[in-house]
Parts: C-alpha cells; structure tokens; sequence
C-alpha cells in the first residue's frame, strides 16, 4: 500500500525534470511546455469524481485499483515516450491525457483504502507515509532522469527525440512495480475481508449523484483550501528547474536538486508530522501553519537572494504538514460510504485549479518573467489564507486528539447500543409471529375436546390444551 504511488509520481515529474532537454529537442515555448501538464489535469476535472462515485457504488476499491494501474502501466508510459521517439509534440500531450484519466483516480483508490484501513486510528500517520513513498518516487526522477538523458545522448551521438524517447522508455520499470504492488495488495485486501467479515460490517448506505449537493459546507471549504495550496506548489516547481539557472546562475544538476528538494524533505518529514498531527490533534492549526509557512517560502524566492535552500526547505516542510492535516479532515465530515465520492471530487477540484494555473503560470513566465510569477503565487496563498476565518466556525475540525477520540467512542458505543436495541425488537416480533391455518384449527379442536387423528401428534406438542386429547 505505502509503496504503491511511487510509479505513479515518478512518472507525473518526467517533464520537470528534462524541462530544458523537452524544450530543446521538441522546440517548444514555455506555454506549450506547461501543456504537459494542463493535459494532465484536464481530464481529472470531471473523471476523478465520477472515479470516486464508481468507486463507492459500482466497483469497490479493489477493482478500481488494479485496472487503473494496468491503465498507466500499458497506455500513457508507451504512448508518451513515443510521442519524444517520433518528434510529435502532441502525441506526448496525448499520453500526458492518458495518464491523467488514471493517475488522479489512483489518487483517490489510495485514500479511500487509507480511510477504510485506519479511519480512528493513525490515519494521519498513514497518509504522511504514503506521501512519503510517492515524492520518493519524485525525488529520484528529478535526480536521475537528466543523467539518464545524458547517458542516452552519449550513446546515440546527439541530444535527438530518440534519446529523449528511450529515456522516458526507462521509467516504464517503476509502472511495473507499482503494478506488482497493486495486485498484491489487491489479494491482501481481499483475505482481509474474508478473516475480518467486513462484508457484515457495511450500513447497507448507498452513495447517490445527487449526495453532492448536500456535502456539508466544511468539505467544500476544504476542497478550495486544498485547490488554493497546491497551484502554488506544483506549477512552481514545474518550472523551478529553469528558474534556478537563471536568477541564481545554478548549474542543471544544482537546479534539480535545489528543485526536488520539496520531496526529499517530504518524504522523512511526512510521517513524523503525520504522528504528531495524530496526537496532538488540531488539524486547522496546522494547516495554517502550512500556509504561512508556503507564503513566507514564496517571497523568499521572489524579493531575495538569498540561497534557495533555505526557501525550498521551508517549502518542502509546509508542503508535508498541509498533506498530512489536510487529506484526513475529509473523513471527519463525511460518512464511510461517502468517501470515495468526496475525494474524487477534491481530486477534481484540485485538478480544475492546476490546469487553469499551469497555462496561466507558462503564459505569465514568457511575457512577464519570473518575478511575477512568483507575485502571483504568493497572491494565491493569501487568497488561501483568508479562507480560514471562515474554517474556525467548524470547531468540529478543530478537536484535540484525545477529544476526537472521545467523541469517537462514544459515537461508537450508541452504535451499538442502537444495534443491540434494533436486535431485540427483531426477537420480540419474531417471538409473536401469526399462526399457520393449520395450527390456528388445531387449537380451536383441541379446546372443543376433539380427537384428532394420530398421525396429527407431530404438532400437538405446541398445542396449549394438551391433556384434552387425551
């Protein structure tokens, strides 16, 4: 489970990490460039909830799981790489699409199955560490895939769409074994619901389109909160590659490592802040938190020039802290048979906001340059900011751990209780069920006295006046 995404975001970062190399061998702008990833969201805005829905009624998270992964493994690796090999720009834009209809529905497969396996317990914990495992995925790529690109070149005589191509070929490998990962854990979940009856465990609540209009304001607020912080991290670092050559005269190999290293930090930090954000609670003051954290990172790199590393760490800190406090509220406000639903369509909110902000971002950076690109991201987290008046009226979101636990318990033990109640009502009418014809004109011969024939006595014994047949 926790080394599942680790395909997935390797392969989502390939452009950032050969941003010169696409640019040069394809011989695209910065706008067009960015286009890699618009195309990758594009399709998540409407599918990543319809993902979720048919998550929740239709297919089950099993199901879903393996067959996206055989999506991404079998389509978008093969027709993206061919797309560098061929020199069609837009064939790569195809394979970007491909890989956005199943990366994001991924996405939400992973937290529904985070939230059916740990919802009351370590449930931050867990979604620290599966984001922990997938910007490792993240990480080696921004690392290796230039190297692997200058290797190829070497071998092939010349920086060409075929070595660019074979190069994207290459990381076919992680596909495969995040593959191998999903239908191990395919077979895992399913001996889990047969040893643990989880069948039994089901409401028998069923999630209908129309729930969506009557999602509590709380998850609405967390989705734009959600949509709010992102654009202003992933577009960025998109583009920071780039940006780190030219305003701090960084070589590429410095570039890519200053740019990944919001992943690296991620992926040790993630699950150390995810406990602590399990014990001591509070999850809206850590995403605050997060919040100006990620302004103060931005302006850093806007209006100083001071080493990068210190912003980008900050980053990459704000960025772990905001995941582990934010994703787990939603299981907080809606009920179990809703979940899928609601991180679908978080997924395509998210994913609405990214595409619209990665051509925005491209179109700013060629006519305006990076400074106001990064003016831009910073008003974006300050409209994110303000969000959060609004946040402190949902107490509810705000609980201490050991209040939320409390509060769990509690909510558990009427369950029961209900439970326990609606079972005896069921034994008390099964107890006064009508009688059978028969069994009714037996009793009415039995207390007139009558004789009735022998092969009769196989039900006499439940006849209130015996001794009068006698």
């Amino acid at each position: 489970f926790i080394f599942l995404p680790s395909g997935s975001y390797f392969c989502y970062d390939n452009p950032a990490a050969l941003q010169t190399q696409i640019q040069g061998v394809m011989k695209v702008n910065t706008v067009t460039f960015m286009q890699l990833y618009a195309w990758y969201s594009w399709p998540n805005v409407i599918l990543c909830f319809f993902g979720g829905f048919l998550l929740d009624r239709v297919f089950g998270i099993r199901v879903c799981k393996t067959f996206i992964k055989r999506l991404i493994l079998f389509c978008f690796k093969v027709i993206f790489a061919a797309g560098a090999l061929l020199n069609i720009f837009w064939l790569m834009e195809a394979g970007r699409f491909v890989f956005g209809i199943g990366g994001e529905s991924l996405a939400v497969a992973q937290n529904s199955y985070a939230v059916s396996w740990f919802k009351g317990k370590e449930l931050n914990l867990v979604f620290g560490l599966q984001l922990s495992m997938a910007r490792l995925g993240s990480t080696v790529n921004m690392n290796i895939m230039g190297w692997i690109f200058s290797r190829i070149s070497q071998m092939v005589g010349s920086e060409s769409p075929t070595a660019l191509g074979i190069s994207l070929m290459i990381g076919t490998a992680t596909c495969i074994f995040s593959l191998l990962c999903a239908l191990f854990l395919g077979y895992l979940d399913r001996r889990a619901a047969k040893i643990l009856n989880k069948e039994q465990e089901k409401t028998g609540e069923v999630i209908k389109l129309t729930d969506v209009k009557h999602f509590p304001a709380s998850l609405w607020l967390i989705f734009f909160i959600c949509v709010g912080y992102y654009v202003a991290v992933f577009p960025f670092i998109g583009l920071g590659k780039v940006f780190f050559i030219e305003k701090f005269n960084f070589s590429p190999a410095e570039a890519s490592a200053v740019n990944s290293i919001v992943y690296i930090i991620s992926a040790p930090a993630s699950p150390v802040l995810g406990f602590l954000v399990d014990k001591v609670g509070k999850n809206i003051f850590w995403v605050m938190c997060a919040v100006i954290i990620t302004l103060i990172a931005h302006m850093m790199l806007a209006f100083t020039f001071w080493n990068p590393w210190i912003a980008m760490s900050l980053l990459g800190i704000s960025y772990s802290l905001l995941a582990c406090a934010l994703w787990p509220m939603v299981a907080f406000v809606v009920p179990e048979h809703q979940i899928g639903t609601a991180y679908g369509f978080m997924q395509s909110i998210q994913n609405l906001g990214l595409a619209v902000i990665a051509i925005a971002a491209g179109a700013i950076l060629d006519s305006r340059g990076y400074l106001l690109l990064e003016v831009f991201f910073c008003a974006c987290v300050c409209c994110e900011y303000r969000m959060f008046e609004v946040f402190f009226y949902f107490p509810g979101l705000n609980m201490a751990a050991w209040k939320r636990s409390k509060l769990q318990n509690i909510t558990a033990e009427e369950a029961e209780n209900a439970e326990r109640i609606r079972q005896w009502e069921e034994e008390d009418l099964a107890k006064i069920q009508p009688m059978s014809a028969f069994a009714v004109r037996n009793r009415y011969l039995s207390r007139l006295g009558a004789q009735l024939p022998e092969h009769y006595c196989i039900h006499i014994s439940a006849l209130k006046y015996r001794s009068m047949l006698t």
